[in-house]
């Protein structure tokens, strides 16, 4: 009798904020609630790309630099719980999946592909925002700071990540918008798309992606370009 091996299917790991949503608002919303309450002038959301990107601690740190405040060691810790706290309730006041992210997700998993989120949001707050986003149901899986003893970019992250969802790892792409997400797919072994509308303030272009795209329509292309023909129902 012939037997049939089931083959994990190809995998689209996303990174999540400044890749599939737009949330720069509503942080840099939380860290002007903190700078208020101690007299410190607010940040405008148009320094989203010099402060968001590599987690809380780094946004507060930032925050408080940027206006000539640096925090002593002790204080930080107490303040990015506060930053926690407060976001976790205004997580989706403002924030929003960038243009076309819904169709480019059912289209990759209409044609038989995994999707996972690999971010380094804590998990529990990248799973509340996708939930109220309306996108969380389309994810094997949705990893985060927390799910893993490391984060990016380790890319022990990104191959757990793929393995929780159970992605096929010789045919998986990731999909960042910043060096760290680079860094990780590099590291991992796989081919990698930058977005160039996210949070970082140099060019994706400069940082070796294997593709930039400036829309969600324009991904599909682009990972026809880099992944094996398998991934594609194609020999």
């Amino acid at each position: 009798m012939t037997q049939f091996v089931t083959r994990p299917a190809p995998i689209l790991v996303l990174d999540l904020d400044g890749t599939l949503a737009d949330t720069a608002r509503d942080l840099i919303a939380t860290l002007n609630v903190l700078l208020l309450r101690e007299g410190l002038p607010t940040v405008a959301p148009a320094a989203a790309r010099s402060l968001v990107g590599a987690g809380a601690r780094a946004l507060v740190e930032r925050g408080y630099a940027l206006n000539g405040a640096p925090l002593a060691p002790e204080r930080i810790e107490p303040l990015v719980q506060d930053f926690l706290a407060h976001y976790e309730a205004h997580i989706a006041d403002e924030s929003e999946l960038f243009p076309g992210a819904l169709a480019a997700l059912d289209r990759f998993a209409g044609a038989g592909f995994k999707l996972a989120v690999c971010t380094n949001k804590p998990e529990r707050m990248a799973r509340l925002l996708l939930d109220k986003l309306g996108a969380a149901d389309r994810f094997a899986a949705i990893c985060g700071r927390g799910t893993f003893p490391m984060h990016k970019p380790d890319p022990r992250t990104f191959d757990l990540t793929v393995e929780a969802a159970g992605g096929d790892p010789r045919r998986a792409l990731m999909v960042g918008d910043s060096k760290t997400d680079i860094d990780t797919a590099k590291a991992a072994g796989a081919p990698v798309v930058a977005v160039d509308f996210g949070y970082t303030e140099v060019h994706v272009s400069e940082l070796g992606p294997d593709r930039v795209i400036s829309h969600f329509d324009e991904l599909w292309e682009a990972a026809e370009a880099i992944l094996p023909a398998s991934a594609f129902g194609r020999t």
